[in-house]
């Protein structure tokens, strides 16, 4: 299977199917456009999923609603990075780490890009403490175990957005962070799968964070303090990643709490992870949990 960018999407007038594909522009950026209301033409592939793509059929269909590039049961446990960034270790005031800090999401965390709502868990709404957190996102192409750092990258099948959305006073409450982490809806990722071959060097990509059109976070990926091959190779120590892992590696500095003042998330804002080149943007809207 060969590809460049994969969105996985229901198609428009359709929504009795999914579908996979490859944006016929190769620039557009799928999630800006389709947050614009524009049409998205998607070249249809014979597959069901990212992870066996197939190939084109010669088909068109215009994209209704984007979803993750991966299902849940796809991605299963998804594997997530704290404290990858050296500006971000420094406005946290924490110690450049030795070894990856990992903690994890459930599947239920896993969510699709707008037009879905990113939700605000209502038992946290009262603590006023939703925030962001930008963040490249890798995706396993074939199972992985005890694997080198000069091999990792056979394993990679690409790349996609995400926002580690987080409940920062549950966070603070305790010293592990699934909980406050995890909530269903937290994860949300896409908007399309790069491929590896697309991207050869993560270190070329630059990642924003745009809150209702301000720039909060801004970083190259050079300041990672673990790299993709760093953080595949120590995952998979001792640990199966099967096909369809998601790794989300890390978000750089401008977090919403360590801000002055603060920018926290709340119903009806949007949020926005920009990488480029070749990822683009997923867009989130916050909507607080009735």
């Amino acid at each position: 299977m060969s590809f460049s960018r994969l969105v996985r999407f229901v198609p428009k007038g359709d929504d009795s199917q999914v579908l996979i594909g490859e944006p016929v522009d190769s620039q557009v950026d799928v999630g800006a456009a389709v947050r614009r209301g524009e049409d998205v033409e998607v070249n249809v592939y014979s597959g069901t999923s990212v992870l066996d793509a197939g190939s084109p059929i010669g088909n068109k269909a215009i994209i209704g609603r984007i979803l993750s590039p991966v299902t849940a049961q796809e991605a299963g446990t998804i594997r997530c990075i704290g404290l990858n960034y050296k500006k971000h270790a420094e406005e946290a005031k924490m110690s450049i780490p030795e070894i990856p800090t990992l903690f994890l999401k459930p599947a239920t965390a896993l969510a699709d890009p707008y037009p879905a709502p990113t939700p605000i868990p209502k038992h946290t709404i009262e603590s006023d403490s939703a925030d962001y957190e930008s963040e490249l996102a890798i995706i396993i192409g074939k199972d992985c175990k005890n694997v080198s750092e000069a091999d990792a990258l056979d394993y990679v099948l690409g790349y996609t957005a995400s926002n580690d959305i987080s409940s920062r006073a549950s966070q603070f409450a305790q010293t592990q962070w699934c909980y406050s982490k995890g909530f269903d809806g937290s994860c949300p990722i896409g908007p399309v799968l790069v491929s590896k071959e697309v991207i050869r060097d993560v270190g070329g990509l630059k990642v924003r964070g745009l809150k209702n059109g301000k720039v909060v976070q801004d970083s190259p990926l050079t300041d990672l303090i673990f790299s993709v091959q760093e953080i595949v190779s120590f995952l998979s120590q001792g640990t199966t990643l099967p096909k369809g892992t998601v790794i989300i590696t890390g978000t750089p500095a401008g977090v919403g709490f360590a801000r002055n003042p603060k920018e926290l998330l709340h119903d009806g804002d949007e949020f926005v992870v920009e990488i480029l080149p070749h990822i683009g943007s997923l867009y989130n809207v916050m909507k607080n949990e009735q």
